[in-house]
């Protein structure tokens, strides 16, 4: 069921399930103030009988109000502390309570909402909306849709009641955008293999985009072979489903004529669309192989991006190039042995068929830069296994080769929350991919320091003057766990990070 998110004035009859906002340190926000006092103390006086609730962020205390009221169900929310409460503490919050309450019999939920010392009130109802909504998504695409009378009643409506309900809808129409972007990568993520393959994601990307007014390019395994784009080409030839690689156009640059905005400086974002990953001839281990469906959310996180710049107008001109293929085993799969030859020209000896990721973004890099010339390219690629030996599932091991960029994107991770953790590019990695029979091996000589050979490997196809980034996306793309505002399994990771990063420092 879809939920439908407003803002009501501050005198609308509310008939939902009441949320109550209370601080740690600073007690009930106004209305919740005026709320409980209509209802002779009821709200305090459940706060006293459970000294046990301390108003922490995302703490809830449930009541049911007794007496002549037509109030009879009350969710007190806490929001932590008064000088601390910031945008993303107020998310988590929302989240929290979409995670308690969305299928808790509840139709409509009405937030009396308040402010805090770091956000207005209107910012802060739409930061606890946007939370709510992040975390009430739900990928039920596969489910039968037959109900029992007994299972719990889905939430059709949240209503934030706000004393500026005209600037409430504002922030939060911007910050849906980006969530609409996420949610569009979370789904891609989260779609079954025998449905994503290159050809039908090629074709989902054009839906989605196209209308928004983004450019789209694909090329088919014959274009692709033209060009000489031998790794994307060779992960991809032993399935019957052939690869593709997508371009994505946004021109939203600012200038006096559609020409010179179309010809201003890109910003170039490359994703690795290894829509079902078995690791080719060198299988990989049967369990858990039903989660690399999740291989492509690189790709999945830039067509999230890109539909977020085209939503919200960004003022800027930004290409996403995404490599799409299935690496299957099969009497023409490519085998440990072979040599190929990139778009750039450098040859490759291929040591494992499952280190095929870095194979396809060589060629988009390469293509990107070739034809783009980008302010900075930076790819995500659920890359290695060994990123979450290192960062597990919270931080995204990120390579940045200059440091400006990398200081713009920890702040961005900050402000997102999208973790991002420098990793090392080192000269002693780049050597260590060098192969004695071709210009390049596709795995380091050890096993050892696995992510930092792969951004190694993908530095050699990296021009001179570049400023780049590779995110391994390996531990975040894909969660085994609920998170506040993020369900299990596809995350959508990236989206709302590049976003920050583009929104901050690279719009006109």
């Amino acid at each position: 069921m879809s939920l439908k998110v407003t803002f009501p004035k501050t005198d609308t009859k509310l008939a939902g399930a009441l949320i109550a906002l209370t601080f740690e340190d600073a007690g009930l926000s106004p209305q919740a103030e005026k709320l409980d006092k209509t209802l002779d103390g009821s709200i305090t006086g459940a706060l006293k009988r459970n000294q046990s609730f301390k108003g922490k962020v995302g703490e809830t205390l449930e009541l049911y109000p007794a007496g002549k009221n037509e109030i009879d169900r009350i969710i007190v929310l806490g929001l932590g502390k008064y000088d601390e409460l910031d945008a993303l503490k107020t998310e988590t919050a929302g989240g929290t309570l979409a995670a308690k309450f969305s299928k808790a019999d509840i139709d409509t939920l009405d937030i009396l909402t308040t402010h805090s010392k770091k956000l207005k009130s209107e910012d802060l109802a739409a930061h606890l909306a946007n939370g709510f909504v992040l975390r009430h998504y739900n990928f039920d695409r596969y489910k039968s849709k037959k109900k029992t009378e007994d299972a719990p009643k889905d939430i059709s409506a949240l209503r934030t009641v706000d004393a500026h309900p005209a600037k409430a809808k504002s922030a939060y129409e911007a910050l849906s955008h980006v969530t609409q972007g996420a949610f569009l990568a979370r789904d891609l993520v989260n779609t079954a293999p025998n449905e994503l393959y290159p050809d039908s994601y090629a074709k989902i990307i054009e839906k989605e985009l196209k209308p928004l007014g983004v450019e789209i390019e694909i090329f088919d395994d014959k274009k692709l072979l033209k060009l000489g784009m031998g790794g994307i080409s060779a992960v991809g030839q032993g399935s019957s489903r052939k690869p593709r690689m997508v371009i994505m156009r946004y021109n939203g640059a600012p200038s006096s004529s559609k020409s010179k905005a179309k010809n201003a400086p890109r910003l170039g974002f490359v994703g690795k669309g290894v829509t079902f990953d078995t690791g080719g001839i060198s299988l990989k281990p049967g369990p858990n192989m039903d989660e690399m469906k999740m291989d492509m959310g690189g790709s999945a996180a830039v067509v999230g991006l890109i539909k977020t710049l085209a939503l919200r107008g960004a003022k800027c001109n930004a290409v996403g190039i995404v490599g799409l293929a299935e690496n299957m085993p099969s009497s023409i799969a490519y085998r440990p042995g072979d040599v190929i030859t990139t778009y750039a020209g450098k040859t490759i000896e291929v040591l494992n068929t499952d280190a095929e990721g870095r194979l396809v973004l060589a060629d988009c890099l390469s293509y990107m830069q070739e034809t783009y010339s980008p302010e900075f390219v930076i790819d995500l690629a659920t890359l290695t296994g060994a990123i979450l030996v290192a960062l597990g599932h919270e931080y995204c091991g990120t390579f940045v080769n200059d440091d400006t960029l990398w200081k713009q994107m920890e702040k961005a991770s900050a402000a997102s929350g999208e973790k991002l953790w420098r990793m090392p590019l080192d000269e002693v990695w780049t050597k260590e991919v060098e192969s004695e029979v071709a210009d390049l091996q596709n795995t380091g000589k050890s096993r050892n320091a696995g992510s930092c050979t792969a951004a190694a490997f993908l530095g050699h196809f990296i021009n001179e003057g570049t400023r780049w980034a590779h995110m391994d996306i390996a531990g975040t793309a894909w969660r085994k766990s609920d998170q506040p505002t993020v369900p299990k399994f596809g995350s959508g990771f990236g989206v709302r990070v590049l976003n920050d990063l583009v929104a901050k420092y690279y719009e006109g």
